[in-house]
């Protein structure tokens, strides 16, 4: 049964290279979520305020990675 798990292990690393990344994106998406359903933003706002903490997290994963 090893290899069922290294398959699955290599379909996954196909899609998410970087965990850290992924959680940063899914946690931004669901704050922003959260702010719009609770209308915390104005909706002329929350789109900037997305495009830019997503920005934000690329950023600083490229950072990251480069230094390694």
């Amino acid at each position: 049964m090893g290899w069922v798990r290294t398959i699955i292990d290599e379909i996954v690393g196909l899609f998410v290279d970087d965990v850290s990344l992924v959680a940063a994106i899914l946690v931004w998406l669901a704050a922003a979520f959260a702010a719009a359903r609770l209308h915390l933003l104005a909706a002329d706002i929350l789109g900037p305020v997305l495009f830019a903490g997503l920005a934000a997290i690329f950023i600083e994963n490229t950072l990251r990675r480069a230094r390694k």
